[in-house]
């Protein structure tokens, strides 16, 4: 559990929430509530993707990622504008690292504007600072 103090820093910036392990988990519970944790779970995914080695298994998760969070009505579909998914899209027909680096950015900027502030508003983060 982290302290009251290491908490407050979760405030400073998005990014500093997610590298903070009890910070990624609180924030995703709060997405939970508001039926909205597919843009963390697509970011986190894009985060995994970029570590693979293997240009096989580059190719079998980046078509994973792509028809779970960016396909029209897919499941966990996350919210793009239509040239970031064409753009995306496009990119899977040569696969590299980069791949969802544009989708990853649009999305991150989303929580960034929208589900961050109100996680800092929320009662969840009130109650561990």
């Amino acid at each position: 559990r982290p302290t009251p103090e290491e908490a407050l820093k979760w405030g400073d910036s998005l990014e500093k929430l997610l590298l903070h392990k009890y910070g990624l988990a609180a924030f995703r519970a709060f997405l939970r509530t508001e039926f909205s944790e597919e843009n963390l779970e697509f970011w986190l995914a894009c985060e995994e993707f970029k570590k693979i080695k293997s240009q096989s298994k580059m190719v079998s998760k980046a078509k994973k990622i792509f028809a779970e969070y960016i396909a029209i009505q897919s499941c966990k579909e996350v919210n793009l504008d239509s040239y970031t998914r064409e753009h995306t899209k496009e990119n899977l027909q040569n696969i590299t690292r980069s791949c969802f680096d544009l989708a990853q950015k649009r999305i991150y900027g989303l929580m960034e504007k929208d589900s961050y502030p109100r996680f800092l508003r929320s009662d969840l983060y009130l109650d561990i600072i």
